[in-house]
């Protein structure tokens, strides 16, 4: 059953559309990758499937239970976040606040979630740390844990790989991956790194202020968006 939906679905900001001609469903254990150049409606989208913004037209559909406040998102790091002044734990547990409700604490059950995301991400030793003080890697992984606390079925993340250097996005992407195909969390991931994207996504999807492609990332590869804009890069 698809998680995500979106029905000949517009947005945009104050009556311009930004954004239109939006047709494409996600399943779940999907891992689709959102592509286009800076401006392409990537941004936008993203609020839209958040439920932060609300369609100019068309609709977009939950489906399999799915909630908007229990998609596990990892957006783009501002300088602010970087320098946020708590423990890794405490980032990480952070995540758990949608599921716990109006409840003032943390339950049992909120911190063995985050104790397992620490183990998966390989996390361990960095818990007691101030997230302020790690490397933008090891931000990043205490920001995935955070993001897989938050959800059992979708993660979204917003250039996860921006700013870090080619051996750690490398690290960053296979760990992704590896979620993605041992957990069968659906992914959805907005990169601007378009060979990482056809190397690991399963669908891809390409915006252009309108979406110009929709499907697995085979046939984008025969496509004639593919060719028009990774000309001779593209992956055999």
């Amino acid at each position: 059953m698809s998680l995500i939906t979106c029905k000949d679905a517009a947005f945009g900001y104050d009556g311009e559309t930004a954004i239109s001609g939006l047709n494409f469903a996600v399943n779940g254990g999907d891992y689709l990758c959102v592509v286009g150049e800076n401006g392409s409606g990537k941004s936008t989208l993203i609020k839209g499937l958040l439920r932060l913004k609300s369609p100019q037209q068309g609709s977009v559909l939950m489906g399999d239970g799915l909630k908007a406040n229990e998609i596990g998102y990892l957006p783009q790091q501002t300088a602010a976040q970087k320098d946020f002044p708590a423990s890794v734990y405490e980032v990480i547990l952070s995540g758990r606040l949608g599921a716990r409700g109006i409840l003032p604490f943390y339950s049992r059950r909120d911190k063995a979630v985050a104790e397992e995301n620490i183990r998966r991400l390989d996390i361990g030793k960095l818990r007691h740390k101030c997230y302020r003080e790690l490397s933008g890697g090891q931000q990043r992984r205490a920001l995935l844990a955070r993001a897989l606390c938050a959800t059992k079925k979708l993660l979204l993340l917003d250039e996860p790989v921006s700013g870090l250097d080619p051996v750690v996005t490398q690290e960053l992407y296979r760990l992704i991956s590896t979620i993605n195909r041992e957990t069968g969390l659906t992914v959805i991931m907005v990169s601007h790194d378009i060979q990482s994207a056809v190397r690991y996504a399963s669908h891809i999807l390409h915006l252009k202020n309108k979406q110009v492609f929709f499907g697995i990332t085979r046939d984008y590869l025969q496509s004639d968006v593919s060719k028009s804009f990774l000309g001779d890069e593209r992956h055999d």
